[in-house]
Parts: C-alpha cells; sequence; structure tokens
C-alpha cells in the first residue's frame, strides 16, 4: 500500500510538469493536442519520433518548440539531396601544429537532434543514421562515440508524393519508435490561427520559450516507465495484435517483434501521461496505429483498392480482443 503512495505522489508531480509542458506548447500551436500527446509520448518512451505532413501545418515548429521546452543540447540539420554522410557526422581536418588529423563532432552529436525534412536526403546519407538511431552510438575510423541517456532524434518529412522527396528505407523506418501524420487545422482552429496573426498580440514568439523541464527531471520521468504495470492478458493483446499484420492478406511485409516491443513502451508512456501507473487496452489501441503504420508494407492489390496502412492496422486491431 505503501508503495503505491509513493507512486500516486511520483504521479502528481509529473502531472504537473507534464501539464506545464502542453500548456507552453498551446501557447505557440493552436490545436494538434493529439499530436502533442503522441510527440510526448515518444519522448518520455525514450523513442526517436517522425512527423509527416504537408508544408505549413508547423511540424518543424512542433519539432522546435519541444527542443525549446526541454533544458538540454539541440541541434539541427536541414536534410538537402546534396548532403553527405560526412556533414551529418563529422568533418576530419588537419592539425598542422600535432601532425594528425582531428575529428570535429557533427550536427548529430547533440541530446536532440532535429532532422528537418528527412526523406530530401539520398540512401547514402540515410545509412548514416542506422547506427546512431539503434545504439545511440558512432563508429568512425574505428573509434566508437556514445551519445548521452537523453539522446531523441525529433524528425519530419513532406509526403513522399511531394516533389524532391526520397522514401525511407524500411530499416531506418523501423528505428523510429512512431510515426506521426499532422493534418490541416479545423475551420475554427485556422480561425483562430488568423486571429492570432492578425492581432499579433496573441503571439508568443519562440525565442522567448523558456525551459519547462531539465534533462536530468526528463530522465527521472523516464525512470517512472518501469513503475507501470502492465497486466499479462495485455502484454499477449499487444503480441497478437503484431501478429495480425504478419498473417493478413491485405500485409506484404509484416511487424518485427520491434514493434511489439515498440507497442508496450509507447502504451506505458502514454498511461502515464494520463495520469495513471497502469495500461489499459484503449492505451494499446491508441497508440498501436502509429507504432505499427510505417512498419507495414502493404500488398500492390490492397494499394490499388485504396487501402493505407493506417487503415489496415486499424482493421486488424479491431478484430482482436482483449482475454479476459
Amino acid at each position: 500500500m505503501e508503495e503505491n503512495m509513493e507512486k500516486r505522489v511520483d504521479l502528481t508531480l509529473f502531472s504537473e510538469k507534464i501539464q506545464e509542458l502542453k500548456e507552453r506548447i498551446a501557447s505557440v500551436i493552436v490545436g494538434q493536442e493529439e499530436t502533442v500527446d503522441l510527440v510526448l509520448t515518444a519522448i518520455l518512451a525514450n523513442g526517436h519520433v517522425l512527423i509527416e505532413g504537408v508544408p505549413g501545418v508547423a511540424k518543424t515548429l512542433l519539432a522546435r518548440l519541444v527542443s525549446r521546452l526541454i533544458d538540454a543540447d539541440f541541434s539541427r540539420i536541414q536534410f538537402t539531396p546534396d548532403l553527405m554522410p560526412s556533414d551529418v557526422l563529422d568533418t576530419t581536418v588537419f592539425n598542422m601544429k600535432t601532425n594528425d588529423f582531428d575529428f570535429h563532432h557533427g550536427p548529430i552529436f547533440a541530446d536532440l537532434v532535429l532532422v528537418d525534412e528527412i526523406n530530401r536526403a539520398p540512401a547514402k546519407t540515410q545509412a548514416a543514421l542506422f547506427e546512431v538511431m539503434e545504439e545511440r552510438q558512432i563508429s568512425i575510423d574505428g573509434t566508437t562515440h556514445r551519445m548521452g541517456d537523453l539522446y531523441t532524434i525529433l524528425a519530419t518529412q513532406n509526403p513522399v508524393e511531394q516533389e524532391g522527396t526520397y522514401k525511407l528505407p524500411e530499416a531506418q523506418l523501423d528505428r523510429f519508435l512512431m510515426k506521426i501524420t499532422m493534418g490541416y487545422p479545423s475551420l475554427d482552429e485556422e480561425v483562430n490561427i488568423l486571429e492570432r496573426h492578425h492581432t499579433n498580440a496573441a503571439l508568443v514568439k519562440l525565442d522567448d520559450i523558456t525551459p519547462a523541464i531539465t534533462k536530468e527531471e526528463l530522465l527521472s520521468l523516464r525512470g517512472l516507465m518501469w513503475q507501470v504495470f502492465v497486466d499479462r492478458t495485455l502484454l499477449q493483446y499487444i503480441a497478437l495484435i503484431v501478429q495480425q499484420t504478419r498473417t493478413s492478406k491485405a500485409v506484404y511485409l509484416g511487424a518485427s517483434p520491434r514493434a511489439s516491443v515498440a507497442m508496450l513502451q509507447a502504451s506505458k508512456a502514454y498511461a502515464l501521461l494520463q495520469g495513471r501507473d497502469f495500461v489499459t487496452p484503449e492505451d494499446i489501441k491508441f497508440v498501436a496505429p502509429y507504432v505499427l503504420q510505417h512498419r507495414l508494407i502493404l500488398t500492390a492489390e490492397a494499394e490499388m483498392e485504396g487501402y493505407s496502412p493506417v487503415k489496415v492496422t486499424q482493421r486488424l486491431i479491431d478484430k482482436v480482443e482483449v482475454s479476459k
């Protein structure tokens, strides 16, 4: 009983921090509450996040805003078609004094890294991110450089149909805990955006945003994940959903065990965001489409019939019942 009381105290402090983060984000970005919840869930679950949407829906703004609210080292990389792996990882400069080469860290070395328009760089540059995304380390010239405990990549991309974009390799997509799609604002939200710009009074500049949470506080909040209870029937529920992706006729390539683990971590983080120290089936249902949509390859027939990975994922989730 005492242990449970301790958890509740922890969660009270946790909830206050999360509420403050959400309010500060809402002061800059109109609407997109679900997207904000998902981004915070991914960061809390120690996962990288991919935000997709057409130009102008505030993808980059959201990523920059989140990074400003966390008091940690931040770096931004703008991906372009001529970007080389060395532009991301490192540059080696010859030092005439020592007669040796000096290693200079590239922009990938930070606690939070915003990779803007990630799908505009070619496959060679994408491959440079594989190791650091999965293992939080980079091996260069036989030397391994480890990243910090907080290390998180927030990436944005335009839809694949947009001109000048490359399709991300499946192996890289699999390393993102979640893929979140940012849609257009509703009519009321768009009017609100226009009012803010028209009066200028309600606009909060990004430069005026001060951190709301320290690196240490965020890492301690991540530590709470171990205290979140998940019933064995829910572990089975996650496994059954992932199994469905491997047997569905609409799916050419199903999700791997990495997807199962990602779903577990995301549902635990989302439960915490809701102020609970236990996972419910609804938590799993909520995060599952965002954990699975970028990990599935549909069959040509399913694509021709107009199915999307999100639609297929939703159908597969609906098929599975939670064991009593």
